[in-house]
Order: C-alpha cells, then sequence, then structure tokens
C-alpha cells in the first residue's frame, strides 16, 4: 500500500494514497470507535451533507469569493456524491464528539480530493483544492451539521409519511371489506357495546393519519435554519450576502423551501426543534404500536383466545411445537417502538445537555432521528404488506362472542331501564344465556320489537332517542 503524506494540528500522518479522506478522519477512525456505523450508513444524510457543501460552494462562486475552477470541481464532486458516489469514504463513526466536527472534515476532505481529481491532480494536493480553504469557506461545522440534519429529515420524512399512508390505506381497505361485520368491542379486556370490525380498522386508518398530521406539523420546524451562522451564529469569517445565497442555492437543491433562523445564535445553541420532530415520532410509534398489540389480541388462541381474526402466517413459530404461527410482524412493530421510545429520550438529554453557544450532542440527536425514521418507515411498509393486507375475519368466532356477550343490554337501557337490564345482564351471565333470550322469557319485549333494536345499524351507529336515525 502507497501513501501520502498530511499534516494537521498535531502533526504529519500517512494516508493511504486509495482513500479519498485525509488525515483529520484518519485521527477520528482513531478517536471514535465506538458503534462500527458510520455516517455512510445514511445515505440521506452524506447527500444532505454535500448538498450543504455544493450550496455553499455555488455561493461563494456567486460573490466571486472562490476561484472558478476550483469552485466547478467542488460543485461536480459535490452533485457526484448526491447521486451515491464514494459512499464508502464516509467512515467516521456516527457517535463522536466535536458535536460533528470529525463528519464536516470527512465531507471536506472527500470532497477536496474528488475535486483535485477532476481537475486532473492527485490526491492531497491541497494548494489547489483544500478541504478547509476551499471545500469549507464561510462554514463551520456549526452551522453546516445541523442544516445537514434538517435536510436530510425532509427527505427522510418524506418517506415515512410515504409508508405510513401505505399503511393508513391498508387499514381502510380492511374497514371497508369488514364494514358489515358485527363484533364485540372491548373497554378494560372487558365485553362492551357491539360495534364493525370496519368500525375498529377504520380507528386504526385514523390514528395512522393523526399521527402523518403532527410529523407534518413537527417536521416543517426543521426548515428553519442556520446556514451562514458560522462559528456561533454571529457569521464571523463570511461574506455579507453569503447565507442568503447559499439558503438559495440549498433550497432548489434539495427541494424544499429552507428560511433563515431570525436569530442565528439562537439558532446555533437552541435544538428544541429536534425535541419537538422526536416526539412527533414517539407518538407516531406509540400509537401504532398500539394497533400491533390489538393485532396480537384479537388474533390470539386463534382457538383458546379471542380468535376474532386471523394473520397471514410468515413463517413457523416454535422449534418444538409443531403447527404453531406466531403473530411475528407486530411483534417486531412493538420493538420498532420500543427503540423510538428509547431514541426519544436521547434526543431530549441530548438536546438539554447543550451548553452556551453550541450543542455538543447533535451527532446522537442525528443518529437518533435517523435511525427511529428508518425503522419506522420499514416497520409501516411491514404491517401494512406483511400483516394487514391479509387479515381475514373468523366470522364464526365474531357471531359467538357476539351472542354470548351481555354488551347489548346496553342497547336496552333506554327501553326497559338500567335496573331491568342490570338484572338481566346479570341473570345471563349467571346462566350462561344470552342476553335476548333471557329478556323474552321475563316479556320485556317482543321479538319483533328486539330484533329491531338489536339491528346492526342500531347497535353501531348514533340515533335520537326517538329511534330515528342521525
Amino acid at each position: 500500500m502507497s501513501y501520502r503524506i498530511e499534516h494537521d494540528l498535531l502533526g504529519e500522518r500517512q494516508v493511504p494514497n486509495e482513500v479519498y479522506y485525509g488525515v483529520h478522519t484518519l485521527r477520528a477512525l482513531e478517536n471514535f470507535p465506538v458503534s462500527a456505523v458510520p455516517i455512510g450508513a445514511y445515505p440521506h444524510f452524506v447527500r444532505a451533507l454535500a448538498a450543504v457543501k455544493e450550496a455553499c460552494a455555488k455561493a461563494n462562486l456567486h460573490l466571486g469569493l472562490l476561484e472558478k475552477d476550483a469552485g466547478n470541481a467542488v460543485v461536480q464532486a459535490c452533485e457526484e456524491i448526491r447521486g451515491g458516489a464514494l459512499r464508502e469514504q464516509f467512515v467516521v463513526d456516527s457517535i463522536q464528539g466535536g458535536a460533528g466536527t470529525s463528519a464536516n472534515m470527512n465531507v471536506n476532505e472527500v470532497i477536496a480530493n474528488r475535486a483535485l481529481e477532476i481537475l486532473g491532480r492527485q490526491r492531497g494536493d491541497y494548494r489547489v483544492v483544500h478541504p478547509l480553504e476551499h471545500v469549507n469557506m464561510g462554514q463551520s461545522t456549526n452551522d453546516v451539521y445541523p442544516t445537514a440534519i434538517r435536510a436530510a429529515l425532509c427527505w427522510m420524512t418524506d418517506d415515512l409519511l410515504d409508508a405510513m399512508e401505505i399503511l393508513r390505506l391498508a387499514f381502510a381497505a380492511k374497514a371497508e371489506e369488514f364494514k358489515h361485520v358485527l363484533k364485540v368491542g372491548r373497554t378494560q379486556l372487558q365485553d362492551a357495546v357491539p360495534m364493525t370490525l370496519g368500525q375498529e380498522f377504520g380507528a386504526y386508518a385514523a390514528v395512522v393519519a393523526s399521527g402523518q398530521r403532527q410529523l407534518r406539523q413537527d417536521a416543517a420546524e426543521l426548515r428553519e435554519i442556520n446556514l451562514g451562522g458560522t462559528a456561533i451564529g454571529t457569521g464571523i469569517n463570511a461574506s455579507l450576502d453569503y447565507a442568503e445565497a447559499a439558503r438559495t442555492y440549498l433550497s432548489e437543491i434539495v427541494g424544499a423551501e429552507f428560511y433563515a433562523a431570525n436569530d442565528l445564535i439562537e439558532a446555533t445553541q437552541n435544538t428544541g426543534a429536534f425535541t419537538a420532530y422526536s416526539s412527533a415520532l414517539k407518538r407516531a410509534a406509540v400509537q401504532i404500536s398500539k394497533i400491533a398489540n390489538d393485532l396480537r389480541l384479537l388474533s390470539s388462541g386463534p382457538r383458546a383466545g379471542i380468535g376474532e381474526i386471523s394473520l397471514p402466517a410468515v413463517q413457523a413459530g416454535s422449534s418444538i411445537m409443531p403447527g404453531k404461527v406466531n403473530p411475528v410482524i407486530p411483534e417486531v412493530v412493538n420493538q420498532i417502538a420500543f427503540y423510538v421510545l428509547g431514541a426519544d429520550v436521547a434526543v431530549s438529554f441530548a438536546v438539554e445537555g447543550g451548553q452556551l453557544e453550541l450543542n455538543a450532542f447533535e451527532p446522537l440527536i442525528a443518529r437518533s432521528l435517523f435511525d427511529s425514521v428508518t425503522y419506522l418507515k420499514n416497520g409501516c411498509l411491514i404491517l401494512a404488506e406483511r400483516c394487514v393486507n391479509g387479515i381475514t375475519a373468523n366470522y364464526a368466532k365474531l357471531e359467538e362472542n357476539l351472542h354470548r356477550s351481555v354488551g347489548i343490554v346496553t342497547a336496552l337501557n333506554p327501553i326497559i331501564g338500567y335496573e331491568a337490564s342490570s338484572s338481566v345482564a346479570k341473570e345471563a351471565y349467571e346462566t350462561n344465556r344470552s342476553a335476548a333470550q333471557i329478556v323474552l322469557e321475563r316479556g320485556l319485549l317482543t321479538q319483533a320489537q328486539l330484533d329491531k333494536i338489536l339491528d346492526p345499524e342500531t347497535l353501531t351507529q348514533p340515533r335520537y332517542m326517538d329511534g330515528r336515525q342521525a
């Protein structure tokens, strides 16, 4: 292996000629062998970092601050990286000290060395294109890194919302399929009033839609950026017109409108928008996990449990019990939700841990949010495609449970009164008979009256007290 000599504040180091990164990245590899998950494992983040560098280079070219040949080579290198090139060169650990400086330097060095190649120069010939003098012109890690996190999350949020829409539509389709299927509703795991299976699945679709709305709302705050604030938000070493030019170019490149924070110092030290966004992820995860719990419970048994629905069998469930099939898809969705909840706690601590003019813990914030979005997106797709789409109703079990339930006495309450209804319910429990049978035996209602009261539409839709449909 051949080497080139590079130097930094601490001295000279040998850097393999075959790599595009340089001495700063080399030291970060030695300092942060933490998670074995490099920033290159997050393609949207690498794209976003390259997008920020490209926007800054275009702004400096526009203002005449960056020499044309070097600037154009930097822009081309950024475009290539945004297209997926050199992904394996982004090697620093996603968990790192220094508020993201190692990630920023990794990107600076890769872009610089690729730009040198474009110009026909050798890697490491930083007299022509320098990682700091040219690629990082007018920038600091402290405005580049958080801006890139926000840009990456814009793309990732779109992917997550698309996955949630697939899940919502899957539940909505089941709501339509099961709209006439009566069942027992349950509160506190006890029999309650009747409903349709379609209403149950329709509620699940509505829950997912609610999570989408909250996520869109909190993701919008991420478009406020501090690019141009450089080190602490004062804009030192940046041209007066640079921040607005860089922001405009970034919006064009990313395809989303970014706007400058009103107070760049506040925006550099305060990462509260990540707390709100993480909370929206947590909310969606909790809600979808609750649905997964319901699917496991409704399909439990299948013979000795509730067993009102069947989940598609996707794999054998046991190495010792032949024929056993487990609800593995809802189970993995539960675990995704548990992870997202833990990541939200990590984000909260990291945001709170910032001090004075900078938050040093943005790498943990970024890693936590990227993982949460990715896992939640995959969980929605898996749940829709490998579970919800294949759910079937066990009609005989649904009818049996409905007839055995005393929940229908609630519908009788306005007609025969609370005391009589309670008495009917008690006898039904004690004798293991249907409430309707006891009502007829006592002569409280005729069969015709009972049939009208227990009509499926009457049982599952609001009506006026005189019986007219609402």
